[in-house]
């Protein structure tokens, strides 16, 4: 019996332009399958969504022909990708995952001792998924008025800017600058 790999997917880390601007190396770890050079990718995150060729892989400052899941390297991509790729975005096999600004989620605040707070609808949280940060308000269930540490909620999130995402997906949560809690992605909205 085979194995069916999932489709690539890469965390994009940090973008470098060389000097020439002929091409641009957005550099982070491939989370799961596997890219080869000449292949399509999908850059997905923060609005931006633009499908370019693989012109090469840097994978400590030696090229290959193939990087898989578990790898950190560096995807060489048209001059043209520059001014779009950033930090929090991923780079995808076409069409295999999508960005949403909307999603239900699981959540739970740390414990008290641990910085955890109390969580109010409308409250503005700054939310870590993946490697992307970004801004969003929380809405708890009409029964819930407030959430309070350690217990956990089902929650609807708005995000300001859209994000790749997944059913699953973990993420992290923080209030006032400190760690305030986690969550799973239970169902994509929008």
């Amino acid at each position: 019996m085979s194995v069916v790999e999932k489709p690539f997917l890469m965390l994009v880390e940090d973008v470098i332009v060389p000097r020439q601007g002929r091409l641009v190396m957005p550099t982070g770890r491939i989370e799961r399958g596997r890219v080869r050079k000449g292949d399509a990718v999908e850059l997905v995150g923060f609005g931006a969504r633009a499908l370019a060729h693989v012109t090469g892989i840097d994978a400590g400052s030696r090229l290959v022909d193939e990087a898989s899941a578990g790898m950190n390297v560096g995807l060489l991509l048209p001059g043209a990708m520059a001014g779009a790729v950033e930090r929090g975005q991923i780079l995808a096999a076409p069409g295999s995952i999508g960005a949403r600004v909307a999603f239900a989620a699981d959540i739970t605040p740390l414990p008290k001792e641990q910085g955890g707070v109390e969580v109010l609808t409308g409250e503005s949280l700054h939310f870590y998924i993946r490697v992307a940060a970004v801004r969003g308000v929380v809405t708890l269930p009409r029964e819930t008025d407030v959430l309070q540490p350690l217990h956990m909620s089902a929650a609807t999130v708005t995000l300001e800017r859209p994000v790749a995402l997944e059913e699953g997906q973990s993420f992290a949560f923080r209030l006032r600058g400190r760690a305030a809690g986690s969550g799973n992605v239970t169902r994509l909205l929008h």
